[in-house]
């Protein structure tokens, strides 16, 4: 019986405020039903709403990681380009070559923005599918997915463009519409300030198209069975009800807050950090002019971070440490969902007594 009181300001899963966690608690009702339609209806269009699309939206139950492996495996027959610069780019290359594709890759440095210029002259007739990571949750880089988009049709016209959008969806504008993409991919325990358990992927209809020529989609993620159930408003497979429940409410809660003034409240919030980090510490890892608004990623210095934690803890904050090969030399503060300026302000005057204890 642990029951922790601790705020997290963490990476994810984030901050369930308690009137969500409530709204989650409804009677169950089955996936078959009318009431379950209507709740799937419902999700469908808010989500359209909230993020400017008329792109398919497709819910299923697990991490986003389920989708990125099945839009790759709904994408590609045999060659596909990987772009990374950082863990979870690296994870896309990874999915695409478990699942017996050719992947090229592009590398770009840590802590850098992936930029058009990194893949020119990299997407090829036979590439059937680009892959990257908007916001890279490693290292808290945010690239410009509208450029890389554009740069990738400019190459191959045919080349669908697959995005990892899970620490990207909710905490800046995407403009969906602009960066044309195929699949945009995320979950619910990061931005949407929701426990984990389901994956969202919105979906174009080249996708869909090139789908049909794939062979061996597999089952769960089959982009065409998933379709032709979504478009009746039910899923493939068992989804999780309460978690969509507690999702219907955070769609209520964006809409009536407005995106304008999310994507403000991210901004300010990212600010907060970075200025403090450049104050009190080593600055911030990731390069000007492209750092994400939903994680800021700070340089350690000669800062022990197990030590610091273990007493931020103590006084009831979570932060998040470093990740993949910068583990060592940095640490992550989440301030994505339902956390305020207000709330992260608290939490560095914490993190200020702390240092000088």
């Amino acid at each position: 019986g642990i029951i922790l009181s601790r705020m997290l300001y963490t990476v994810g899963p984030v901050y369930v405020a308690p009137d969500t966690l409530q709204s989650m608690t409804k009677p169950m009702i089955t996936h078959r039903s009318p009431e379950y339609k209507e709740l799937h209806a419902g999700i469908v269009d808010k989500i359209k709403k909230t993020l400017d699309t008329d792109m398919d939206v497709f819910l299923v139950s697990g991490s986003a990681t389920v989708f990125n492996e099945g839009a790759i495996r709904n994408a590609v027959s045999d060659r596909m380009l990987g772009i990374t610069n950082g863990s979870f780019g690296n994870r896309l290359i990874e999915i695409g070559e478990l699942n017996g594709k050719a992947v090229d890759k592009v590398q770009v440095p840590w802590g850098k923005a992936m930029r058009p210029e990194d893949i020119a002259g990299k997407v090829g007739k036979d590439t059937e599918a680009v892959c990257w990571c908007a916001n890279e949750s490693s290292t808290g880089v945010f690239s410009d997915s509208v450029a890389i988009s554009k740069a990738v049709s400019e190459q191959n016209p045919d080349a669908l463009k697959i995005v990892d959008a899970v620490t990207a969806a909710y905490t800046k504008d995407l403009r969906v519409k602009d960066m044309d993409a195929d699949a945009i991919i995320f979950g619910t325990q990061k931005a949407l300030a929701l426990p984990p358990g389901m994956a969202i992927m919105l979906c174009s209809e080249r996708m869909l198209d090139k789908a049909k020529t794939v062979k061996n989609r597999g089952f769960y993620t089959d982009l065409l069975k998933i379709k032709k159930q979504s478009d009746v408003n039910y899923a493939l497979t068992t989804p999780p009800v309460s978690l969509m429940y507690g999702l219907d409410y955070q769609l209520d809660k964006l809409l009536g807050e407005g995106m304008g003034h999310v994507y403000e409240r991210h901004a300010e919030m990212a600010k907060l950090v970075e200025d403090w980090a450049d104050a009190k510490l080593a600055g911030v890892f990731p390069e000007e002019g492209y750092r994400s608004k939903g994680i800021s990623v700070l340089n350690r210095g000669d800062l022990d971070f197990d030590a610091f934690h273990k007493k931020l803890k103590a006084k009831g904050y979570e932060i998040s440490n470093g990740y993949g090969d910068i583990k060592e030399k940095t640490f992550r503060i989440g301030h994505m969902g339902d956390v305020t300026p207000a709330g992260v302000k608290e939490l560095l005057a914490v993190m200020d007594e702390i240092l000088e204890e």
